[in-house]
Parts: structure tokens; C-alpha cells; sequence
């Protein structure tokens, strides 16, 4: 069995045009306050493989352009980026609009991401600071709480490993796009 190329995997790709026109996934990914440029890009390309409405950055002053272009390796040209000061205004907003907010964190009542019934409304995936979750008050808001089990010493893993599970196990359980 041979890899395929770059050339050959682009061959099946749309055009940027008609990838912008494409249907997307009703999903939302949040990012509250994640400082790392490397974390927001791997969000970034996660945005763009499992075809989500947008990413919405909030709280994140120090980006670096160039540690963020070279994770998201390019993506952010065309997965739809919102810059936002407030998370807990931006969630109220979002579940007015019929989103239900599911936040990733470990919580007495959060469920394993394997049980999660997202009953295929609109999502959004809150991911909080690398050291300190999501914030209490979006936690409040939060209409789904979802942890990915840890089975080895540590207690927490990566935010963006975690959130590129709980993504994908989204996107699979909601998907219309199949």
C-alpha cells in the first residue's frame, strides 16, 4: 500500500469557493481563554476536518500570528473566526439563538463523552484555559457538562487532545452531512 500524495489527496478537495458555500456541521467551538497560540491552531484545524459553523476566540490577548498560522497550517483562510472579550455574553447570546452549551470539564455531574445524547441541536463546544477549565459562570450556563475519562496518574490532558475527541464523538453522533 502506497501513502497518497499532496497532489493526490487535493484532488478530491473543493475549491475555497465551494468549500465557503458548503454546508456545515451545527456546531460552535468556544474557546475561553486559552493562551496558547499552538492550542488555538489545532482548533482551528479541527474547525476545517470536521466542517463546523465557526470558531469563536474569546479572552485570548496574546495570540501569536505566526505560531497560530503554523499550526492551523493554513486553515484559518477559510473556517469562519470570531473574536469576542466576553465568554459568559457570548454563551447567553448563543443559547438564545437555540445553541445548547455543552462545556468540556471534569465536574461531580459531567458525563463521560461516550454517554453524551447531544439530540442533534445545535452545539456549542466550550474549551477553557489550560490551567484553570472553563470558567464557573459558563459552567452555570452550561446545558451539557462532558469530561473523556482518564485512566492513567494524570489528571487532565492537553485541551486540545481533549477537544479533538469530544469533537469528533460530536460530530459523528450529529452530522447531517454524511
Amino acid at each position: 500500500m502506497t501513502k497518497l500524495s499532496t497532489e493526490q489527496l487535493r484532488e478530491t478537495k473543493l475549491s475555497r469557493q465551494e468549500y465557503s458555500q458548503k454546508p456545515k456541521n451545527s456546531v460552535i467551538l468556544l474557546l475561553n481563554g486559552i493562551q496558547s497560540s499552538h492550542n488555538i491552531g489545532a482548533f482551528i484545524r479541527l474547525a476545517d476536518a470536521f466542517i463546523i459553523e465557526k470558531v469563536v476566540i474569546c479572552n485570548a490577548p496574546n495570540l501569536n500570528p505566526k505560531k497560530l498560522n503554523k499550526t492551523s497550517i493554513g486553515t484559518e483562510k477559510w473556517v469562519n473566526l470570531q473574536y469576542e472579550t466576553d465568554a459568559i455574553d457570548c454563551v447567553k447570546k448563543l443559547k438564545k439563538q437555540g445553541y445548547q452549551i455543552a462545556s468540556i470539564e471534569l465536574c461531580k455531574s459531567s458525563t463521560n463523552y461516550l454517554s453524551v445524547n447531544y439530540q442533534n441541536k445545535p452545539t456549542v463546544l466550550v474549551l477553557g484555559s489550560e490551567k484553570l477549565g472553563v470558567c464557573d459562570e459558563v459552567i452555570e450556563l452550561s446545558d451539557l457538562l462532558v469530561h473523556v475519562e482518564m485512566f492513567g496518574m494524570g489528571n487532565s490532558m492537553n485541551v486540545a487532545s481533549a477537544g479533538a475527541i469530544v469533537l469528533a464523538d460530536l460530530v459523528s453522533k450529529t452530522s447531517k452531512l454524511k
